[in-house]
């Protein structure tokens, strides 16, 4: 589809981060936008402020009857009145990958996948490419800390795009340049086998345009079978990577470091937010915008001013008596990596952290995963399993996590519960994470703590 030419668009779950995105997209380029959504938040609320109408009732009488594209999101319900009454009055409607697909077809596209750290890696090169003078168009998983949105629009035809890959969206993209971050275990639900998900990332790096390059976390698994045009793989410190970090030091809550971009030392990079695999991220992301030839003395002003993602590794306190960090982990390894580089940056620390696990198939099956990677705590509480899109599966519940713990202590908890243990005791390193709606509770855990 040539999108130049679309002046009215519809969206069913409007109010998705990946779908708000699209939204702002067509905005930009002047077309008229609406859309349906089952709740008003804070993110329809800035829709809305920008000129689109949005409803949030399942009605007929209230969608765009002259729309030329309706986009929906795989979150909208097979049963959903607007959605097929569009599908039976014979209107072009298709998936959010669709779009994407379109827009990957239209611009340079920089995507960037992997089961960690994609949402971080995006917004950080499309950070670099706009405080860098370079420019493009962010289609992100979260909301940038710097500039409180998960879009923004450009003149240059560049588009740096968090290639999803739940329910094999992703495989509709076309790079230029292809990111891959980490291929484990994930959406079982939707791939079946472990083997089956490494084979859509496989995939994935065999969509990258003829000229194009894919830039690869050094030694993952399966390695040998993923495709690039041209290939160059990136590592925290290991120096048989093209690009890789040196003299990583903590530095007030964030990291100095230097790095190697094929074999050229690049030194006097200063990252301020916490978590060393975002040093990793970092320097994958700086990589890209060496690739388009943005000087590094550019990229690494820059660096210097990012202030992250919100809910991935997001200071929420920081005294000299407690620092309360949030972050939407909701992997065994994104949860290993949270509590590793906190307990690093803040060392004699007692660690408690609060996890909601999400999904009732992930946590049936990476309960063992989970359990090991919150032993790395000293006290752990756990709130019930956040279903999203899924019934309960029986026996599955947080205490399949609890029964695997060996080493740290460990509750199940309410929110209630949660909010009367902080009350009692203020932590000296505290711990959210989860993608459910662990983040309405960030808040109120905030309010104890200052006040007490």
């Amino acid at each position: 589809m040539d999108i130049s030419n679309i002046k009215r668009v519809y969206f069913l779950g409007i109010g998705g981060i990946g779908m708000s995105a699209i939204a702002r997209f067509f905005l930009k380029r002047g077309a008229v936008v609406s859309g349906y959504d089952k709740t008003p938040t804070a993110l329809t609320a800035m829709l809305e402020q920008e000129g689109m109408r949005i409803h949030f009732d399942d009605d007929i009488n209230q969608c765009d009857h002259d729309a030329q594209l309706i986009i929906y999101t795989p979150a909208i319900p097979a049963g959903h009145t607007e959605l097929n009454w569009y599908r039976d009055n014979s209107y072009p409607v298709f998936k959010r990958s669709d779009a994407l697909q379109w827009i990957t077809e239209a611009l340079y596209a920089i995507t960037v996948a992997g089961t960690h750290g994609k949402t971080t890696i995006s917004t950080m090169i499309a950070y670099l490419l706009r405080e860098t003078g370079y420019g493009c168009n962010a289609f992100l998983g979260g909301i940038s800390s710097n500039y409180e949105t998960n879009y923004w629009h450009s003149d240059r035809q560049v588009a740096v795009i968090e290639a999803d890959e739940y329910d094999r969206s992703f495989l509709k993209l076309k790079p230029d340049v292809a990111v891959l971050t980490a291929i484990d275990p994930d959406h079982l639900d939707i791939y079946g086998t472990p083997e089956s998900m490494e084979e859509a990332f496989i995939q994935y790096t065999r969509n990258i345009k003829p000229t194009g390059t894919l830039i690869v976390k050094h030694g993952l698994h399966r390695s040998a079978e993923l495709y690039g045009p041209a290939t160059l793989t990136y590592s925290l410190n290991d120096p048989g990577a093209d690009i890789h970090g040196t003299k990583l030091t903590n530095n007030d809550g964030g990291y100095d470091f230097s790095f190697s971009y094929k074999g050229t030392d690049i030194g006097g990079c200063h990252l301020p937010i916490g978590g060393q695999h975002n040093v990793e991220n970092a320097i994958a992301a700086m990589s890209v915008g060496l690739m388009l030839g943005i000087p590094a003395e550019k990229l690494i002003e820059a660096l210097k001013r990012f202030r992250g993602v919100h809910r991935r590794f997001e200071y929420v306190l920081r005294t000299g008596k407690c620092v309360f960090i949030d972050d939407y982990a909701h992997h065994p390894e994104e949860l290993a990596a949270l509590i590793r580089s906190a307990k690093a940056l803040f060392p004699g620390r007692k660690c408690m952290v609060c996890f909601q696990p999400h999904l009732f198939t992930r946590t049936r099956d990476l309960a063992d995963g989970f359990a090991a990677s919150l032993d790395l705590a000293d006290e752990v509480l756990l709130l019930d399993i956040y279903p999203a899109r899924e019934l309960p599966i029986e026996g599955v519940t947080s205490k399949m996590i609890a029964d695997r713990m060996r080493k740290a202590s460990v509750r199940i908890v309410t929110k209630d519960e949660l909010l009367h243990t902080i009350e009692n005791s203020v932590p000296e390193l505290f711990i959210t994470a989860g993608a459910g709606d662990i983040d309405k509770m960030v808040l109120p855990l905030k309010e104890i703590m200052n006040r007490k």
